[in-house]
């Protein structure tokens, strides 16, 4: 959690730094294409404060209302910020973009365009080695695209992604004032406003993807579930675990059912003092499964 929030504020100050300079260029030299990746800096500020917003929402500890948690809060606000880059930062761009190529005007002093996109490449490009810094942490040795998938921390690639629009965003806008200006074709600043609106869209559509899928339930992790089984079968008066069931609640909250044979003849002590140990064991060795419901069930079900 602490490289997740390194990451975002890194991504949060860069970006507010960036976008002022971005709208300035665009003020003095009026490129569409700064325009847009200005929007797309500005929204991307928002997006890190909303994931910052989720990620101390997310750790309210659980109450009567609700008595599971608040981890899903984080899951909540990244599907927002996926909106949010979808329709403000894509379809913004896009619509600056076609307005225009609809009234083009040609770029002036195109020079401080290369200044600002300069910078922000720099600041960008270290703020996206800081996001793929903490995601490589996370996923150890898993390949990239099934550790997005299977991640239960969208902190870390929201800010991942977002770092690596920006980077692309830049090089589009940049190839936009350059060939614009030295073709003398001010349609290709608006194109390339309309490419970035097109790469945020993309991107949006990926990152609410995954988080739509969190935020309506998935399971732990299956070497959880397994540990968690061959634990519970470890016990001497446990016959198997008939079936598990978890729900990750929270980037490290996952709650955990199973339905357990136990073996003849137990008193309803036996049993009592079993579901305890075989609970405390399960917890002990994955902390991150706060909740353990176990079952009694007959060997025939």
């Amino acid at each position: 959690m602490a490289s997740s929030k390194t990451a975002i504020y890194t991504a949060l100050g860069a970006n507010l730094a960036i976008a002022l300079t971005k709208f300035v260029a665009a003020g003095v030299t009026g490129s569409s294409a700064m325009v847009s990746e200005g929007i797309h800096s500005l929204v991307d500020t928002l997006n890190e404060i909303l994931l910052l917003l989720g990620l101390k929402r997310s750790q309210k500890p659980a109450d009567h209302k609700r008595p599971f948690g608040y981890g899903r809060e984080l899951y909540f606000w990244s599907y927002v910020v996926s909106l949010l880059i979808f329709a403000v930062g894509g379809g913004v761009s896009f619509y600056e973009g076609i307005t225009h190529m609809q009234h083009p005007e040609p770029i002036e002093n195109p020079q401080w365009n290369y200044i600002v996109l300069g910078v922000a490449l720099v600041l960008d490009g270290a703020s996206l080695v800081t996001a793929f810094k903490a995601f490589n942490a996370q996923r150890g040795n898993q390949p990239f695209w099934s550790a997005v998938k299977d991640s239960k921390d969208p902190s870390t690639f929201v800010v991942l992604f977002e770092d690596g629009s920006d980077v692309l965003g830049l090089i589009i806008a940049f190839l936009g004032v350059f060939l614009g200006h030295a073709l003398n074709n001010p349609y290709l600043d608006g194109l390339a406003s309309i490419l970035i609106g097109i790469l945020l869209m993309v991107v949006a559509v990926l990152l609410a993807h995954e988080s739509k899928s969190l935020l309506m339930g998935e399971g732990a992790d299956p070497a959880i579930v397994q540990q968690s089984v061959t634990l519970t079968e470890a016990d001497p008066i446990v016959m198997n675990a008939k079936q598990t069931l978890t729900f990750q609640m929270g980037v490290n909250d996952i709650v955990l059912i199973q339905r357990v044979t136990f073996t003849p003849n137990l008193s309803a002590n036996d049993i009592i003092e079993g579901v305890a140990r075989i609970r405390q064991t399960i917890q002990t060795a994955e902390p991150s499964i706060r909740q353990v419901f176990i079952e009694p069930v007959s060997d025939s079900i």
